[in-house]
């Protein structure tokens, strides 16, 4: 086998939460590109529905699903949907999230419960469904997507709450990592750092001039791209990366290393 023919992912069947858009959409299309079938898994259910239509002329088979991933039967029922119709989980993208700038003082319970009950409980919901699922094969990728916020305190915003869900996806991540690597399921997260997704520039309609800001402080002087993230998780979802669990891949452009 070949370095190149590690990177495949034909015959295998790929779940991404908050595939509908942003860097889910870009994560399904990379995924799909490397050979898998893709459940696009999204809140919004004809936005996933497109994004299937566009996987189909990669020529891989796709389905959309509606999921609130706050809601830990709707989970189960997405992985459920998604074994009666291809027979298996292999891969697992937990891409689902939120953001959003307060500061802690002025934040009312229900933004701070929100924020962590999407990007904490939400991740763990769809780790846990299709884990059970892999466990049993003694087979399969996760891959939850974290963020340098995990790591870093950014700066001039503030983002208690998304920063501390983001830390514990991360810590997350590596628990889930010691616990299943007995039964050859890997773990990992991709942290990434400032992209230029329709989130960050919806937060930027309220401070402009933090853009500028952010590539000051990123050695590379710029933000990523969304289709950048579609090499990571095709790696962590691979063969190629068959001797890493627990790890944390960033991709900031430099951010965290000043």
């Amino acid at each position: 086998m070949s370095v190149l023919d590690l990177f495949r992912l034909d015959g295998e069947v790929a779940v991404v939460t908050g595939g509908a858009q942003g860097l889910g959409e870009q994560m399904c299309i990379g995924l799909a590109e490397a050979g898998a079938s893709v459940v696009v898994a999204d809140l919004n259910l004809e936005k996933a529905q497109k994004v299937v239509e566009h996987l189909h002329t990669l020529g891989v088979s796709a389905l959309a699903v509606k999921v609130d991933v706050t809601k830990k039967a709707e989970v189960e029922a997405m992985v459920q949907k998604t074994v009666e119709h291809f027979g298996k989980v292999d891969v697992l993208v937990a891409c689902a999230g939120v953001g959003q700038w307060m500061k802690a003082e002025d934040m009312p319970e229900e933004d701070w419960k929100r924020v962590l009950d999407i990007n904490l409980n939400g991740v763990f919901f769809a780790c846990q469904a299709a884990g059970r699922e892999m466990l049993k094969r003694r087979k399969g990728s996760i891959i939850t997507i974290s963020s340098m916020s995990g790591i870093i305190v950014n700066t001039p915003q503030a983002q208690a709450h998304y920063n501390a869900s983001k830390a514990a996806v991360i810590m997350l991540t590596k628990s889930l990592a010691a616990e299943w690597a007995p039964y050859n399921v890997r773990v990992n997260t991709i942290a990434p750092g400032y992209m230029e997704t329709q989130l960050v520039a919806d937060l930027l309609k309220e401070r402009p001039e933090y853009g500028e800001l952010w590539k000051k402080l990123t050695p590379m002087g710029r933000l990523g791209r969304p289709e950048e993230i579609k090499g990571p998780c095709v790696f962590l979802a691979s063969p190629a990366s068959s001797y890493l669990t627990g790890s944390v891949l960033v991709m900031d452009g430099g951010y965290t290393i000043w």
